[in-house]
């Protein structure tokens, strides 16, 4: 009983931290807070159950492209309250610097929205509103499942990557959390949405996986040599941009398919 009276504090905190979703009340303890990331990837279950969800009734309601794009678009944000898109904005700002690194952490802690945020922002919008413009059909709900992936590399991430500070939300969470049962879970997560992906269809499952896992090695490497390490700015930058990329494949997946094929 305590430990399932933890895991349901634990789950709490978790939809509290990473989206709108009402949630009960709990005392934020070390000890509640030690399974918290096992539960972010359920906060991207919802939005892909939403995501879906308005799909089809946009089909049914016959609902012009544009307003079912937008509405597309604007879930994740809705659900999150743009937390994750807070710190795309952030090291978007802080890598267009190209100030030392030590100036570029100084510019994730601004609270303040430099020019290059506002820019990348605007440009990641239109890039994903094509994007979702594309993603039709069998696409639809191989997508919907990317929201739950990209949280759960995240999850992995959190308890796996050197820290860029030993302050902050990601140092606390490391601190604190079982990083063996998160990293565990976290994979986990990934095989068995991975597996739902590749069974609703096998080409478009393939790609987003492949571009999450593209995502994954870049957000190390960008993180590692920009900053040192990753917070929860970097994590949110690589959600974000994870979120862009995995749909991205899924709509050139079957032109990578034919030229496979053909080199084959």
């Amino acid at each position: 009983m305590r430990i399932l009276k933890r895991c349901w504090s634990s789950m709490n905190i978790a939809f509290s931290m990473y989206s709108k979703i009402p949630a009960a009340q709990c005392d934020w303890s070390e000890e509640n807070m030690k399974y918290v990331m096992c539960f972010f990837p359920w906060v991207g279950i919802v939005i892909g159950l939403l995501v879906f969800g308005w799909d089809q009734l946009a089909a049914f309601l016959n609902v012009r492209d544009a307003l079912r794009n937008a509405v597309l678009l604007v879930i994740p944000v809705a659900v999150t309250g743009g937390i994750h898109l807070d710190g795309f904005l952030d090291t978007s700002d802080a890598m267009s610097s190209w100030r030392p690194m030590e100036k570029r952490l100084e510019i994730l802690k601004d609270s303040h929205a430099g020019a290059f945020a506002i820019i990348c922002g605007i440009v990641y919008f239109f890039l994903l509103y094509g994007v979702l413009d594309s993603v039709q059909g069998d696409m639809v709900a191989v997508y919907a499942c990317c929201f739950a992936v990209s949280r759960s590399f995240s999850a992995f991430s959190v308890v796996t990557f050197p820290k860029a500070s030993a302050k902050g939300t990601v140092a606390g969470f490391s601190k604190t959390a079982e990083t063996r049962v998160i990293q565990a879970t976290s994979i986990c997560y990934i095989l068995l949405t991975g597996g739902i992906m590749l069974l609703l269809q096998p080409v478009y499952g393939v790609a987003a996986l492949l571009g999450a896992v593209l995502s994954f090695i870049w957000y190390y490497h960008r993180a590692m040599k920009y900053f040192g390490g990753i917070n929860g700015d970097l994590a949110g930058y690589f959600l974000t941009v994870c979120e862009l990329v995995m749909p991205l494949m899924i709509v050139i997946a079957p032109q990578l398919f034919t030229a496979v094929q053909f080199f084959l």
